[in-house]
């Protein structure tokens, strides 16, 4: 053999190897690429969130709520809060979850994972970091929780007519064309809102921490077209309707705000910086809130009130809640004193003049205070303001995607809510009869009183 075939030879016998090396490197490399990181401290900070929302719901909004209403309604409400809140528990692990953040869909809904097909122990789902996964059962219990309160919430304005048998069957539909999709519209990847250029703009994606428009201006809103549809409580307007225990308001206010910070700090979905920004925003915001209620009652001639202490604590964490994550502490502190004195305006002035029976005001809180948090996400993101925004942030279009997204909800939730409240009615009749409303709802449709002397 030639000097020329030896290393011809040599070349050849050479590429063979290193051919037959290629899937050991192949190896290699996968082995080398990092692994998705859960953090054992991420993981508790969320199960730890989920529970504090629950507490929101129970007992935090049941005392709210009940608190508000009359004597004889008490327990109805506090019971229409609960059964609701587990039937959307039930319906968001047998479908809801898949409609909201399923594997397959477009910019309006998804689908997949019904009956949570396919999730096990060891499924992961994403943070908003790189790398570090949350387990699903994790993400999905958060979102369950987030459900849940939402639906409940409608319910501050149909209390103390609405049949329980109605209520549930409302529930179930609302989730279901109302809820779903609008969660997945803002909070979902590929939604309608989560990717920005809607209708063809150059819009960025609509800014919504923890739910100024998914829980908010959706359940309020919601909260106004069911009261219509359902109609004046007998006597609104021409007999006191006080409520009957402002101390268990108070108490729901206590926990409601504590519950919150699962709400909002919770939303970063890991133990970092924005869930630090998060919670300071969720105390300032808030404590300005309840500070500005109290001070526009003194205005407009009243004393100030323990009850408009508690309506601007709520005003104050709807509002900061698209906010959360997405405003400096400053920022959320002007955000929450005006979110406050319109929440106390569209109370006091605006549903007297027209005349609704937004019964536990949940449209002149929820629904106000989160167009005025949704829309004012988008001033107070900005970096000269103290917000986390980047160099390149421009207030003005932001500001406009905000209210496109605000648009969006409201319309999508006036269209489906007058279906689920009409569908509702077609097979409940929707409205206790006339005795049972006198009678209260706590004998009429559940047999027992709140309070046995």
């Amino acid at each position: 053999m030639n000097f020329a075939n030896k290393i011809a030879a040599s070349a050849g016998a050479a590429g063979l190897a290193l051919f037959a090396a290629l899937p050991a490197w192949a190896q290699d490399a996968a082995a080398a690429a990092p692994a998705p990181v859960v953090d054992k401290g991420d993981t508790a900070w969320m199960m730890t969130s989920t529970v504090l929302v629950l507490a929101m719901i129970l007992p935090g909004l049941a005392l709210f709520y009940g608190g508000l209403t009359r004597t004889k309604n008490m327990l109805s409400t506090m019971t229409q809060i609960g059964a609701l809140a587990c039937l959307a528990m039930i319906v968001w692990v047998c479908y809801g979850y898949g409609l909201a953040f399923g594997p397959e869909g477009n910019a309006f809904i998804s689908w997949g994972k019904f009956f949570l097909a396919g999730v096990t122990p060891d499924s992961l789902a994403d943070t908003f970091s790189d790398g570090f996964k949350l387990p699903e059962y994790v993400f999905i219990s958060f979102q369950m929780t987030f459900a849940a309160i939402t639906l409940a919430l409608v319910l501050g304005a149909t209390v103390e007519r609405m049949k329980f048998s109605a209520a549930l069957v409302f529930g179930i539909i609302w989730l279901t064309i109302v809820y779903f999709p609008i969660a997945h519209m803002v909070w979902a990847a590929g939604g309608f809102l989560f990717e920005g250029g809607m209708f063809g703009t150059s819009l960025p994606a609509a800014l919504d921490f923890a739910g100024g428009t998914v829980v908010h201006i959706n359940a309020g809103v919601s909260a106004l077209v069911a009261s219509l549809i359902l109609g004046k409580r007998i006597g609104y307007q021409k007999e006191i309707m006080a409520p009957h225990s402002l101390t268990l308001t108070m108490v729901g206010t206590g926990l409601l705000w504590v519950g919150w910070f699962g709400f909002n700090a919770g939303s970063a979905l890991e133990a970092n910086g924005s869930a630090a920004l998060a919670m300071i925003n969720t105390f300032v915001a808030t404590a300005s809130a309840a500070l500005f209620w109290m001070l526009a009652e003194k205005v407009a001639g009243h004393k100030p009130s323990a009850l408009g202490f508690c309506s601007g604590v709520i005003a104050g964490l709807v509002a900061v809640t698209p906010a959360a994550g997405n405003s400096g502490p400053f920022g959320a502190i002007i955000l929450g004193a005006v979110a406050s004195v319109i929440c106390f305006y569209a109370v006091t002035v605006l549903k007297p003049k027209l005349g609704y029976d937004d019964a536990l005001d949940a449209f002149g809180i929820h629904g106000i205070g989160g167009i005025v948090g949704a829309i004012g996400t988008g001033i107070v993101y900005a970096p000269s303001l103290g917000g986390p925004g980047g160099a390149d942030f421009a207030i003005g279009p932001q500001v406009a995607t905000q209210v496109v997204a605000v648009l969006v909800a409201i319309v999508w939730a006036v269209i489906g809510t007058t279906i689920a409240t009409t569908i509702a009615k077609a097979l409940t009749g929707l409205r206790v009869s006339e005795e049972v409303e006198r009678e209260g709802l706590d004998l009429g449709e559940h047999g027992e009183r709140a309070y046995n002397n």
